[in-house]
């Protein structure tokens, strides 16, 4: 189906409607889509950053989530 088909169909079903429920639903979906389309742009020190990260990740230095969750809870009983 062709994009504008299905934004035509969708118009018309909208227009239609009168569930009010629904309709807040689908205004929701469009808003997260909208919130989506953003883009957010890193600056060079959170890219440096987030490579820093990757570098740590392939030489294996890391916490599992569970050895994470024992740290923290090591850390919460002192």
């Amino acid at each position: 189906m062709a994009n504008s088909t299905l934004k035509e169909q969708l118009i018309s079903k909208i227009q239609n409607m009168e569930d009010v429920n629904i309709l807040k639903e689908v205004y929701r979906l469009l808003e997260i889509e909208s919130e989506n389309l953003e883009s957010y742009i890193l600056t060079d020190e959170q890219i440096s950053i987030i490579n820093g990260a990757r570098e740590q990740i392939k030489k294996g230095q890391f916490l599992t989530h569970e050895e994470a969750q024992n740290k923290i809870n090591q850390w919460l009983n002192k």
